[in-house]
């Protein structure tokens, strides 16, 4: 796409913002040196970022000689950013600082059959109300809600394209959010907020080339290349969940069959212990989360079933997280999400030992494949991240009449006394 010179503007923002967040508190010429702009320009962009408020000097560093450097930090307080984790079985919020510290979190399930878009935004309100609440002043200035929905999704409409494992298509989701929320939404999906989260914070940080596997409900892989998130030309990359792994396999949501999401999201790890032992008591029919965190217990407990169970999935993992090394050579590549977290250590063995089975011994020879480290929840994180992205576009026309309507990304709405949907 044709970059014009607010996005390029915007980019830099986000670039400058970023680093000093990393390495708070520093100088203008470290970012310069950092970012690859020029001195001139880094200087025009804190001072852009010092009116805005997010920044604030904070003294001059130590000098054996010459005139002493300035630097700059975040100001923590300076405004609040709610990130949005929209999955097939719950609902989680986080509201952050401007250093992207977590000032309050919210959560509620999604009940199965509760997954109408009406039902869905009833609980984002909910959860988002909650943050702001308790959050109190922190959360008085809160700058952008960026929010993470399962899927492909239009960013600039604010749609949810397609939802497989909901049969949503073509939901105007942010639409329907900001008929109840007066803050600035962002939308994306949660292949794209993993993989900024490890960029910003985990274990993609200063690394060129890497990939974050999300391990849920559904699967897939958010793409960090260049050291830059990759979006493909429709911000569809990513979708290595709906790639084939055994032809004429299990039957997908996405209408075909023998996916890797089948094999090795949740619903899939259960039906590989459904198969491995039809009435083991590990097996909640109808909550993943309980199966697979007893599944993990007994791993650890070295019940048989179980470590059969996670070696038959290490092995459909390991397989498909060889293509993506053969494909893509990169650096890292990092297991995320509820899933990859519950199984945690026995998994990624069991992972590590499938990929070098059946990954090219060159791609292979430089990468590393660990678990993610990052403590919060990777998708409110890196959701919360789109939303500071948005609240760095230079201002721009907004819609004259109070209605909500996308600019830049992002959708803006007056304070609605529309009542809340039913659930």
């Amino acid at each position: 796409m044709k970059r014009t010179s607010r996005d390029i503007r915007t980019a830099n923002r986000y670039g400058v913002l970023r680093q000093i967040i990393a390495r708070s508190p520093v100088s203008r010429q470290e970012l310069a040196a950092a970012t690859g702009l020029s001195l001139a320009t880094v200087a025009t962009l804190v001072g852009e970022l010092l009116d805005l408020g997010m920044l604030t000097e904070v003294g001059f560093e130590d000098s054996a000689g010459g005139r002493p450097r300035g630097l700059v930090g975040v100001n923590a307080s300076g405004g609040a950013l709610i990130g949005v984790d929209i999955a097939e079985t719950y609902v989680r919020v986080e509201l952050f600082d401007l250093a992207l510290r977590v000032l309050a979190r919210a959560g509620e399930d999604l009940r199965p059959g509760g997954s109408r878009p009406e039902q869905v935004v009833g609980h984002v309100v909910s959860a988002v109300g909650s943050v702001v609440t308790q959050a109190g002043a922190g959360g008085a200035r809160v700058l952008g809600v960026g929010v993470s929905v399962p899927g492909q999704v239009d960013r600039e409409a604010g749609v949810s394209e397609y939802a497989p494992n909901w049969d949503w298509h073509d939901v105007p989701l942010l639409a329907l959010l900001a008929e109840h929320l007066a803050y600035p939404l962002y939308l994306d999906n949660p292949l794209r907020a993993c993989a900024v989260a490890e960029l910003w914070f985990g274990a993609a940080r200063g690394r060129g080339d890497a990939v974050v596997v999300n391990l849920g409900t559904g699967v897939g892989a958010g793409l960090l290349l260049g050291g830059a998130l990759h979006r493909g030309v429709g911000n569809s990359a990513g979708e290595w969940g709906h790639t084939t792994l055994v032809l004429d396999g299990r039957p997908c949501h996405c209408g075909n069959h023998g996916c890797v999401e089948t094999y090795v999201g949740a619903p899939g790890i259960m039906l590989n212990l459904r198969e491995a032992s039809p009435g083991s008591a590990l097996l909640h029919p109808e909550d993943q989360t309980a199966t697979i965190d007893a599944l993990a217990r007994a791993v650890a407990a070295r019940d048989p079933v179980a470590t059969a169970v996670l070696r038959d999935t290490a092995r459909y993992l390991g397989a498909a997280v060889a293509d993506l090394v053969n494909l893509l050579n990169p650096e890292v590549v990092v297991l995320s999400s509820w899933v990859a977290a519950a199984l945690g250590e026995p998994l990624l063995h069991e992972v590590r030992e499938a990929v070098a089975r059946y990954a090219l011994k060159r791609p292979l020879a430089g990468t590393e494949i660990v678990l993610s480290p990052i403590p919060t929840d990777p998708v409110c994180l890196g959701a919360a991240t789109f939303a500071l992205e948005g609240a760095l576009a230079p201002a721009g026309p907004r819609p004259a009449d109070g209605t909500a309507g996308g600019t830049a990304g992002g959708w803006f709405v007056r304070a609605s006394s529309n009542p809340l949907p039913k659930r």
